[in-house]
């Protein structure tokens, strides 16, 4: 007897319905086609003791289930109990009448229970476009499923719930989420707040305009200046994520298994911070079956990589491409996938080794050659693509232990998505270009105007300061995003003054 059951397989961040097709005929041996991995040529080992365990019996037949389309591979546990019913099905000890209407998912135990699986999420969305009526699936995976509209999320504890809701003999409990809800509840939950840093005005300022424009920033400054705080909190004055952002990073994190069983959506912007022994294949993503990297997962949010020169360069570099892009493509032999990759970064590092260049009180015991070896070591390309280079001093003791009221996360929000909104308006006929930091040099010719007193000042930094040509282009973005925060028309000298001031890392001669 043949039965069909339906399953689903992750390709990036997308998946795509599999027809699971169980034929049970006279012979002998168990039989698994259509690209399977290791993982599912295993299932039957699980498949015949959780049906032993749910009280049910294996048939002693010729089985071939074929995972269609059989072109396609298939990888993961994801299969065990789209088979382990379609054997049920096939053997009569099952009624088939439902198993049209649902995508069967999970991965069975020895006893039946059945455990959770990555990538719920991307596996609902294609189930209701496919037209099915629900899905079934581990109970831990029911909260990031049922995010979907208009589609039935069934969960079950094991084996025996799946088999007694499909003879009608009971109901499997329905998930429901209401995003409103969770989006009003979870929004901007941040344990960290720009109120909390003392001091550091000169650093708050430029963390605004990097939010407002959407732009990279470099940290440059001694150790306990408060770098990795004031990194910490840029999120917090980040706009809230709408709900097409907030899915699509929800599916990244799904695919690679990191979303909370309690969490139905990422409703907060995501912080990244991986550790500098990081890999390039952690980094941007990929490996024998290509999972997202730390460039993805910091999708719509933020990717602080802290002691920048640390990093390897090899894996520095693979971030130019992503950086222009905001994607990366991973592609092996026989097949690619594309992970979206827009984020900001945010680096920070020492000026040296010693880490006390330029420091007002500590004396450095590194000699010119070394810092320059040491800045060295972050290739000019990669700073091209990072617009502020912000200089970080050491708090003083009296704004330490202060009690003046400062600005809070929520204020400068405010003023955040009053500049984002301006943007949007300005950028609303032009594709891919969603803010400031994001237009090419045709934009920046249209839309950056700059007096002929501003072209001046421009000159006299170029050759005065020793900036870089590949500076100037950066300065317009800069002091664009910054007219936009003083709700300006116009580009006006002061706002390219302070565009300039946020390049030290082009200076000649900023090391000595």
């Amino acid at each position: 007897m043949l039965v069909k059951t339906f399953s689903s397989a992750l390709y990036g961040i997308n998946a795509t319905t599999i027809t699971v097709e169980t034929l049970i005929c006279p012979g002998i041996h168990y039989y698994i086609v259509g690209l399977p991995d290791s993982a599912i040529k295993e299932s039957l080992h699980r498949i015949e003791s959780a049906i032993t365990s749910a009280g049910y019996r294996m048939p002693r037949q010729k089985i071939v289930i074929n995972l269609a389309p059989a072109d396609i591979r298939k990888e993961g546990s994801v299969y065990d109990l789209s088979m382990a019913i379609g054997i049920l099905a096939a053997s009569g000890q099952i009624e088939e009448n439902l198993l049209t209407n649902y995508v069967l998912l999970g991965e069975l135990s020895l006893d039946g229970d059945i455990q959770p699986i990555k990538g719920v999420l991307p596996i609902a969305l294609q189930a209701k476009q496919d037209g099915f009526k629900g899905i079934i699936l581990p109970v831990a995976n029911g909260r990031e499923a049922a995010v979907v509209q208009d589609l039935e999320v069934l969960t079950a504890n094991n084996l025996q719930d799946v088999i007694l809701f499909l003879n009608r003999q009971q109901k499997l409990p329905r998930v429901h989420i209401d995003i409103e809800d969770e989006f009003r509840r979870h929004t901007n939950s941040y344990n960290i707040d720009f109120s909390d840093v003392k001091g550091q005005e000169n650093i708050k300022r430029a963390l605004e305009i990097a939010a407002s424009g959407g732009h990279n920033v470099i940290l440059i400054g001694p150790p306990g200046s408060g770098k990795t705080m004031l990194a910490k909190c840029l999120p917090t004055i980040l706009p809230p994520l709408l709900l097409n952002e907030s899915l699509e990073t929800t599916k990244i994190h799904s695919v690679a298994g990191q979303l909370h069983a309690l969490s139905a959506l990422m409703t907060a912007r995501p912080f990244r911070a991986p550790h500098h022994t990081t890999s390039d294949v952690a980094l941007v993503g990929g490996g024998a079956s290509p999972q997202p990297g730390e460039i993805s997962l910091a999708h719509h949010g933020v990717l602080f990589l802290d002691e920048l020169p640390e990093f390897k360069r090899s894996v520095l570099e693979v971030m130019r491409q992503p950086l222009e892009s905001r994607n990366i493509t991973i592609s092996r032999a026989k097949f690619s996938v594309n992970y979206p990759a827009s984020f900001m970064l945010i680096a920070a590092m020492n000026p040296c080794p010693c880490g006390y260049y330029n420091h007002p009180e500590k004396e450095c015991i590194c000699g010119s050659a070394t810092v320059h070896r040491y800045l060295s070591k972050i290739s000019g390309p990669l700073l091209d693509r990072i617009d502020l280079h912000v200089e970080v001093t050491p708090v003083a003791f009296s704004e330490l232990v202060t009690s003046k009221n400062t600005e809070t996360s929520e204020i400068i929000r405010q003023r955040v998505v009053r500049s984002q909104k301006i943007q949007a308006q300005r950028f609303a006929s032009f594709d891919h270009i969603h803010n400031n930091a994001q237009m090419n040099t045709p934009t920046v010719r249209q839309v950056c105007h700059v007096s002929s007193s501003g072209k001046q000042l421009l000159q006299t930094a170029v050759e005065r300061l020793g900036l870089s040509a590949r500076a100037y282009d950066r300065i317009l973005k800069v002091s664009r995003t910054i007219a936009d925060m003083d709700d300006s028309e116009k580009i006006e000298n002061h706002h390219l003054a302070e565009a300039i001031h946020f390049r030290s890392l082009d200076r000649e001669n900023w090391a000595g």
